[in-house]
């Protein structure tokens, strides 16, 4: 990757590291549709007056249908999905099961004929991830309801797919613009769910309220405008090889201002996921195979 695609995924890996944490204290104290329909109004209320400044909301408007389906696979269904399965699973757990998006979306990148090869190395890279995370996190599902774990593979599907709308059916549209937008509709969705919940507003603790409004700010408002950023930088496929590095962020994030304990498994984990990123990012070698060029390519000497 370029220096700009690395500075692009390091912050993503980071500001993505965090929500886990941050929905599992909100949901102890709110619904989950109401921190899902916070977040998303912090969001908007931030980005929707800045696209509208720059005129870019009618421009954007034109590609409506996209936007509706990047909308429900990115935000609107994930979202809900998440925060209620948080309420029964930990955040790691959710974290390592998070991170089987780059398979998923390798496998509907391959469906719909994106150009991204997955190489030996990139599948390599993918594995020592997934083993990583299983090391530094531990795979401990027992007494895990089937319902919240079916509600992260949901998850997964959505993550996996709405890069590919932002690569193939939204090429032209501002990332602030297309996130403004997505936010605006999913606070319109939830509205009606969650007005009546704005009581647990005022009973729920600085914690919880604190966590909603980070959430919102900036694993919201700024990560999606720079996640599309990424996604153009480096493509759907490796924009999404941070779902690796965002349960390893928690951990380290637990050990630096928690006090939690460096473990084994972080120190053996740890430098897999950061070798598996190493591998699954790098770019694929150009084909130079006669027979894959084009006719004009083989026509010239």
């Amino acid at each position: 990757m370029s220096r700009r695609g690395w500075a692009l995924f390091l912050a993503m890996s980071v500001i993505w590291g965090v929500p886990y944490l941050l929905i599992k204290v909100s949901v102890e104290e709110l619904s989950p549709v109401l921190v899902v329909f916070g977040r998303c109004v912090l969001g908007a209320a931030l980005l929707l007056p800045w696209v509208i400044a720059r005129g870019w909301l009618r421009p954007a408007l034109r590609h409506w249908r996209a936007l509706l389906l990047f909308t429900g696979l990115e935000m609107a269904g994930p979202w809900l999905l998440l925060s209620y399965a948080e309420q029964s699973l930990s955040s790691s757990l959710t974290g390592l099961l998070v991170a089987a998006v780059p398979f998923v979306a390798a496998l509907a990148g391959r469906l719909v004929g994106e150009e991204d090869r997955l190489t030996p190395a990139r599948l390599l890279g993918m594995g020592l991830g997934v083993v990583g995370i299983a090391l530094l996190l531990g795979l401990d599902i027992e007494g895990a309801q089937l319902l919240p774990i079916v509600a992260v593979g949901l998850v997964i599907i959505g993550y996996a797919t709405g890069p590919l709308v932002v690569s193939r059916a939204l090429p032209e549209v501002p990332g602030a613009a297309a996130s403004a937008i997505a936010l605006t509709v999913a606070s319109v969705v939830y509205a009606p769910f969650a007005v009546p919940r704005l009581d647990e507003v005022g009973e729920a603790s600085a914690a919880a309220l604190v966590s909603l409004a980070a959430l919102g700010v900036v694993c919201t408002a700024l990560a999606m405008a720079l996640f599309f950023a990424l996604i153009r930088e480096v493509g759907p496929q490796r924009a999404l090889v941070i779902t690796f590095l965002n349960p390893a962020v928690a951990v380290v994030l637990g050990v630096l201002l928690l006090g939690e304990s460096f473990t084994l498994g972080l120190a053996v984990g740890l430098p897999l996921i950061l070798l598996g990123c190493v591998l699954a990012t790098r770019r694929s070698p150009a084909r130079t195979h006669r027979s894959e060029l084009t006719d004009v390519d083989a026509a010239v000497p």
